[in-house]
């Protein structure tokens, strides 16, 4: 950082969080707000082309819509949800999983290069979704007053503990679990393209202000951004897997007859 303090001209200015906040494209329409449409457009299209002349030795296509599609299916939901229960949920399951990940996607792609899920609303919603979902099925399989013993009242403890216990199982299931759900993958998406934006910028301001003896040190900030790049190419794909497979779990537990 010291190399910044000797520039030849302009001042660094570092990203933050106003970097994440983009002007509307037109009326009150942002970029953001175009991704989320973009993604569902790109998903959809993919499966419908690459499904729609199923061949019994799959081509490129066929091969990936069907890996993700069984990988939705089996690793995530029913390995999660049960045998018994799961399939009602695949569809939800699988669209979580490629909905998210074309939205975290996008921060590593030349000329979007915006994770839409740094955008907490965006998060949020799709968490509030699965609220709704864990809760509805946990209430429809258990009864109002059946479900609150269900999560409240797990067996096996000592009576006395419930008066411990039992808020802290409430406040997880009714709070915690779904602002988790939607705070780490915000935070995930946001904290990467901040550490991506921190090296860009600042090995392009190295390039163009720094004196010529500290130009070359905009090659290690390039070289990270790309290196950190990879990195979060990984990170938005577990994300992404990490949020369906929690949806699976929550969705599971809902309906178990155990806690």
């Amino acid at each position: 950082m010291g190399a910044l303090m000797l520039a030849e001209g302009g001042t660094f200015q570092p990203p933050g969080a106003d970097s994440f906040v983009l002007p509307p494209i037109f009326g009150g329409v942002t970029k953001p707000m175009l991704l989320v449409v973009l993604s569902a457009i790109i998903v959809g299209a993919y499966f419908v082309i690459a499904t729609r002349n199923l061949k019994l030795v799959p081509g490129k296509g066929q091969f990936v819509a069907e890996f993700i599609y069984e990988f939705s299916r089996n690793k995530i939901a029913r390995e999660h949800i049960g045998a018994k229960d799961f399939r009602p949920f695949v569809p939800l399951i699988f669209t979580l999983f490629t909905f998210i990940l074309v939205n975290n996607i996008f921060g590593i792609i030349p000329f979007i290069q915006f994770p839409t899920m740094s955008r907490i609303g965006f998060p949020i919603a799709l968490a509030l979704m699965v609220y709704l979902v864990m809760h509805g099925v946990g209430f429809a399989r258990h009864g109002f007053l059946g479900y609150f013993k269900h999560i409240m009242f797990p067996p096996g403890v000592p009576k006395p503990i419930y008066v411990l216990l039992s808020p802290i199982e409430l406040f997880q299931k009714f709070i915690a679990q779904p602002a988790a759900l939607a705070i780490r993958v915000f935070a995930a998406m946001f904290a990467g393209h901040l550490i991506l934006l921190v090296f860009t910028l600042g090995g392009e301001y190295l390039l163009m202000e720094a004196t010529a003896a500290f130009k070359p040190v905009s090659v290690v900030g390039f070289a990270f951004a790309i290196a950190l790049t990879f990195v979060e190419a990984l990170i938005q794909v577990l994300q992404a897997y990490i949020f369906a497979l929690l949806t699976a779990s929550f969705i599971g537990a809902a309906l178990s007859e155990g806690h």
